[in-house]
């Protein structure tokens, strides 16, 4: 009777490196005899997973501000504005050119704009402030006020009643209301012998908008289109108002109608309106992610005491393993492992409280409003007062991917010098 002979054992199904990699780390978290070891591992992953933690909220909160700020700017401001050279106006010809950009199937809405700078009295109280003339019937197609109306309607504006729609932050310090009467003088006056004389029109208010910007809130003031040409002294509208299909696609449309326009017209989208302000958001934003991740590598770089430490400790098992055939690099890589695993850890730890706090971030500033009783963002300084957040996958996947290379970058050089210890040094001592 011939007897089977034995089975090799079974492979393991994981390399060896890995499990003794993972085995060391979890015993780091067990053995009291490593417990300062562990103590500096937690304090590693802590730091990891704060850092990734502030990048994700500030990063979120940096693009929710800029989203914010553009559609409440979008709510008053169009995607384009047609706009002579010298700012004379477009002349008496501009519904010709009007009805040709209508045709246009980018154009999705026009409207005509009279604008000006002129002063706003009531009593002793004096603000200068942006006049436009509009069509009440058109400006629809252009801009959201008609919708954030706060009292009244921009339907009460019609030629000759020379009525006027405040932003609802002017109506408050101008201490006025619907029904109210108000000064306005404009700068293009009379001309006497004792200079220029400003031109004086007493207006109704009637009504009152709120956008949710404090810049236009505060500083916006409607007429109808034919008063405000009669004011200003101008024939006809300054400018023509568009909208695009698309907000993004805003600057090309303008650059092909630009093409289309005579010399001494300028087709402006709203970029070019305010790429100051956007240009410094975008600045901060990549200061504020180039500072963060700085934060997050030195708490990366925590590791490097950590597997320092460990190795110190592990010397006589690392020499045995030598002793068994273990090469240089697969030592390497059981404490590439351990390290890895630790930075793994922290950094999901990061994501998870990151998103956690930037999907929450408004709710959170208005319990801490609540408790100090203060403003984080007053209206008075900034263009909006609540606490936006927009986490992006985009960001989010950018950073982690930072925080995982920092951290494995953290494990190279004590991964390298445990793998050049040499088992009869290691032994020396035991």
């Amino acid at each position: 009777m011939s007897s089977t002979p034995p089975r090799p054992p079974a492979a393991p199904a994981w390399p060896f490196e890995l499990l003794i990699g993972w085995r060391y780390t979890r015993a780091s978290r067990r053995t009291r005899r490593n417990g300062f070891i562990s103590f500096i591992s937690l304090v590693s992953v802590l730091g990891i997973a704060l850092g990734v933690a502030a990048l994700i909220v500030v990063i979120s909160v940096m693009n929710g501000f800029q989203k914010e700020v553009r559609n409440r700017m979008l709510g008053v401001i169009p995607h384009v504005q047609i706009l002579s050279a010298d700012g004379s106006g477009l002349g008496p010809h501009w519904q010709q050119l009007a009805a040709r950009l209508r045709r246009d199937p980018q154009v999705t809405g026009l409207a005509p704009v009279v604008q000006g700078q002129a002063l706003l009295a009531q009593g002793n109280s004096l603000f200068g402030v942006l006049a436009w003339g509009i069509e009440p019937a058109l400006e629809p197609q252009v801009s959201r006020i008609a919708s954030h109306m706060v009292s009244g309607s921009l339907g009460a504006l019609r030629p000759g009643r020379f009525g006027v729609v405040l932003g609802e932050a002017l109506a408050q310090r101008l201490g006025v209301g619907v029904g109210d009467l108000v000064t306005m003088v404009v700068p293009s006056g009379s001309l006497t012998p004792a200079g220029m004389i400003p031109r004086l029109r007493t207006l109704s208010v009637v009504g009152v908008f709120r956008i949710g910007n404090y810049e236009y809130d505060s500083s916006l003031a409607l007429l109808d289109l034919q008063d405000a040409s009669r004011l200003f002294l101008t024939q006809g509208p300054t400018g023509l108002r568009l909208q695009t299909r698309s907000v993004d696609e805003a600057p090309l449309v303008a650059q092909q109608l630009q093409a289309q326009l005579p010399p001494d017209l300028v087709a402006q989208p709203w970029t070019a309106e305010n790429r100051t302000w956007f240009e410094a958001v975008v600045i901060e934003k990549r200061m504020m992610f180039i500072i963060l991740a700085m934060i997050v590598a030195v708490a990366a770089f925590n590791l490097v005491s950590t597997l320092v430490m460990t190795v110190t400790d592990k010397q006589s098992d690392i020499a045995i393993l030598r002793t068994q055939g273990a090469s240089p690099r697969s030592i390497m890589a059981i404490f590439m492992v351990q390290g890895a695993i630790t930075g793994v850890f922290g950094v999901l730890c990061g994501v998870a409280l990151g998103l956690l706090i930037a999907f929450h971030v408004d709710p959170i500033v208005s319990f801490l409003e609540w408790v100090f009783h203060t403003q984080f963002l007053p209206s008075s300084v900034y263009l909006i007062h609540t606490m936006p957040s927009d986490p992006r996958l985009g960001d989010v996947l950018g950073i982690t991917l930072i925080a995982l290379g920092l951290s494995l970058l953290a494990t190279l050089y004590p991964s390298w010098r445990a793998s050049r210890l040499q088992p009869a040094a290691a032994l020396r001592y035991e």
